[in-house]
């Protein structure tokens, strides 16, 4: 779905965007976080798909991804 994101230093300051808009990936998300659903943000954004929000979740999630580190070795 990361196909659907676009980061482009001329558009929106280089902020992450849902492809082919100027709708940022925190707008998006900080809507749902604040209680509203897919169906209304498709209502607030008729040029979006519900496949360009998942998108919006699943690059949040990709960057909040925890790398593990295995604990130093003591010798």
């Amino acid at each position: 779905m990361l196909h659907r994101i676009s980061i482009d230093s001329k558009i929106c300051h280089g902020q992450a965007c849902i492809k082919g808009t100027r709708i940022p990936v925190y707008r998006i998300l900080h809507m749902l976080a604040n209680g509203d659903t897919i169906d209304d943000l498709l209502e607030e954004y008729p040029s979006i798909t519900r496949e360009d929000i998942l998108a919006c979740i699943d690059y949040a999630a990709e960057l909040t991804e925890e790398q593990i580190v295995p604990d130093e070795v003591v010798a």
